[in-house]
């Protein structure tokens, strides 16, 4: 990052009682006589087998088996071996020991689509519902260890089949509906997996999109796959391979709503994640019943503050982590969560709020991306709508530029709302770090790591350093973290044990000021080096995007004879804002005087949209291989690769 980079600032927000006296975090900390939260992260990182199991007991994780060690280091910090002998199954703990009590009448589960209809289940009729689907697979002969594909709308369906997976014990394999073919058969092959949920289609933005024929091109090369259940969700004439093909409600409503919940070692394979690579091939993140939903839930208890009878819906898709992490989270906690099926605004910019509104959200859960989307489209839209319901906002995704975060927390949250800061990964089952209700927060930053998540920054050398940029990393391991990508334990190691002994390196630079507070700058891979001063393309960007006319943009280094890396810049404009020299030169000469003439971008080039992925970061490694006419690598987590093609016409 550039030497003269600032972070930091004032204290913008500061918990009051009403955050303070009922937070999951002040209730645990009195619950194991800790004093503070700093006494809090002293002794959570240092006794891990104390705080995870204090973790499961306050979570109230049941096993069958009782575990006989919380934790085994026997083979080393990258592969440690959690509840060691304990049985169970995280359905148990999501529907079945709610049955009886109160929890079971309360609303598990709210979806709503682009037409307005809404699908809302209790935890006892979610439980009865996933024992149907449970009871359809194992009458299909699937069981323990199979590996069982979720392509699908956000529906309650897919919560459904999702859970049903769990509760049989087989392996889900969240794949983001938006995929193509390709990337839908690389990642069933991967795990060869034996059945596919899936639906005829869905509706976005009035047009109704097919799924089930994209799934047909995919499983052509999955030999191993035998089943496919298909949702009939908007009507489309759809296909049906005999023997092969089931339509949901001719298999799945006519089961039984009563059926066994498998169980099996707590550390059995829940999920394989798939996330894009550096390369061709994804990466297949590996969770555990144990691990995920743990993490999960701690986070949405100590970060988001999610309680019983508060709703939380976070745009997303399944495909992503923080679908099952929604899902798992919000359950564990006895909470409700909604899902929305469709485009965040459509047929305009109010939907967001609409949704809030008409289902009195609580807890908000957006990313950078989509405000800074909306802010062009002004204020009138919030007034129209009584947004009181909102406690707290959770943003992941892209890093904050300081215009966007203020406009959520003054124009949306009245001043008043934490924006509870949230970045991790899907390795990570969560958070490394977050905000929390009972610490003060600056613009953009991030209140303290996770409880248990042991980080801290790393200079060149692997020195801990403040007030400075440097490498993400974590020191200790935790319940949540990955068992390695699935079928590539080699690859595992080197992505993130192999620069430090004993340190999990991230991949992101981070910072954290005199005052405590933490930022995440970008990847780390994305550093541009420009004579000599390293530059992160948040700097450049947040100067950008401060302009009225610029929505988003990507800053990208090219190969300079002389300087080593030329600055050039991607931006988007709101609509009907006219790009030009004139404009181009406005920028350029922003960049200037902020960050120094030797910095000035040696192009700013104009497009529509940046390619994104579906948890809405900038692939920047991607924008600079289309700029340059490389090869971009695996392209199937993004939802618009049509971008790619823009700014290699651009370039």
């Amino acid at each position: 990052m550039s030497e003269d980079y600032s972070f930091g600032g004032e204290f913008i927000w500061r918990p009051s009682a009403d955050y303070i006296d009922d937070a999951h975090l002040t209730r645990f900390m009195k619950r194991e006589d800790i004093p503070d939260f700093d006494s809090l992260m002293q002794r959570s990182t240092t006794d891990i087998a104390w705080f995870t199991e204090a973790i499961l007991n306050y979570l109230d994780i049941q096993f069958q088996t009782p575990y006989q060690n919380i934790l085994d280091l026997s083979k080393g910090i990258a592969w440690p071996q959690w509840v060691v002998g304990g049985k169970m199954n995280i359905v148990h703990n999501l529907l079945d020991k709610y049955i009886g009590s109160e929890i079971e009448h309360r609303p598990a589960l709210i979806t709503e689509d682009e037409t307005g209809e809404v699908c809302t289940f209790t935890y006892g009729e979610l439980f009865r519902r996933v024992n149907q689907a449970a009871n359809a697979l194992r009458s299909l002969g699937l069981g323990p260890g199979d590996a069982i594909g979720l392509y699908m709308p956000m529906t309650c369906e897919i919560v459904v089949a999702m859970l049903a997976i769990a509760k049989i014990g087989g392996i889900i394999l969240p794949l983001f509906s938006g995929y193509g073919s390709g990337a839908v058969a690389t990642r069933l092959a991967d795990t060869q997996a034996k059945a596919l949920f899936t639906a005829d289609g869905f509706q976005r933005r009035g047009r109704n999109i097919g799924m089930k024929p994209v799934a047909d091109q995919a499983v052509k090369s999955v030999p191993s796959l035998q089943h496919m259940i298909v949702t009939n969700r908007v009507g489309l004439e759809t296909d049906m391979a005999p023997v092969r093909d089931h339509w949901w409600h001719e298999l799945v409503d006519v089961q039984s709503t009563q059926a066994e919940t498998e169980t099996i070692d707590a550390e059995s394979v829940l999920m394989v994640i798939y996330t894009s690579g550096t390369t061709g091939r994804p990466k297949g993140a590996v969770h555990t019943h144990a691990g995920f939903p743990v993490k999960a839930a701690q986070d949405m208890a100590f970060g988001t503050d999610l309680h019983p009878g508060q709703r939380f819906y976070w745009m997303t898709d399944m495909g992503w982590m923080m679908g099952p992490w929604l899902v798992f989270g919000a359950m564990v906690l006895g909470s409700t969560f909604m899902l929305y099926d469709g485009a965040p605004d459509y047929p305009g910019p109010a939907k967001l709020w609409q949704l809030v509104e008409k289902h009195q959200i609580t807890t908000l859960g957006i990313s950078p991306t989509l405000i800074r989307t909306l802010m062009p489209s002004g204020d009138q839209h919030l007034k129209a709508h009584d947004l009181s319901s909102i406690k707290l906002f959770a943003s992941t995704g892209e890093p904050w530029n300081p215009d966007p975060w203020m406009w959520l927390f003054e124009k949306v949250g009245g001043g008043e709302r934490p924006i509870i800061n949230y970045s991790g990964g899907t390795e990570i089952s969560g958070g490394i770090v977050m905000g929390n209700p009972l610490l003060p927060l600056k613009p953009t930053a991030f209140s303290a790591p996770c409880p248990g998540i042991a980080a801290d920054v790393f200079d060149e050398e692997g020195n801990s350093v403040r007030d400075q940029v440097g490498e993400l990393v974590i020191k200790a391991p935790w319940i949540g973290m990955t068992r390695g990508f699935w079928g590539d334990a080699e690859r595992y190691e080197e992505t993130y044990w192999s620069r430090w002994p004993g340190v999990w390196v991230q991949g992101d630079f981070a910072a954290v000021d005199s005052d405590g507070q933490w930022y995440i700058l970008g990847r780390s891979d994305d550093t541009i080096k420009i004579a000599g001063k390293r530059l992160g393309p948040a700097e450049v960007e947040s100067i950008l995007v401060a302009h009225p006319a610029v929505v988003e943009a990507a800053a990208i280094g090219v190969p300079h004879e002389v300087k080593g890396s030329a600055l050039v810049v991607y931006c988007v404009l709101i609509d009907d804002y006219p790009p030009g020299d004139e404009l181009g030169g406005e920028l350029k000469d922003s960049i200037a005087s902020s960050l120094g003439k030797p910095l000035t971008p040696e192009r700013i080039l104009f497009i529509d949209d940046l390619p994104k992925t579906r948890n809405a970061k900038v692939m920047r490694r991607m924008v600079r291989a289309a700029h340059l006419g490389l090869d971009p690598g695996d392209t199937s987590s993004l939802v618009n690769p049509e971008a790619i093609t823009a700014i290699k016409k651009a370039a």
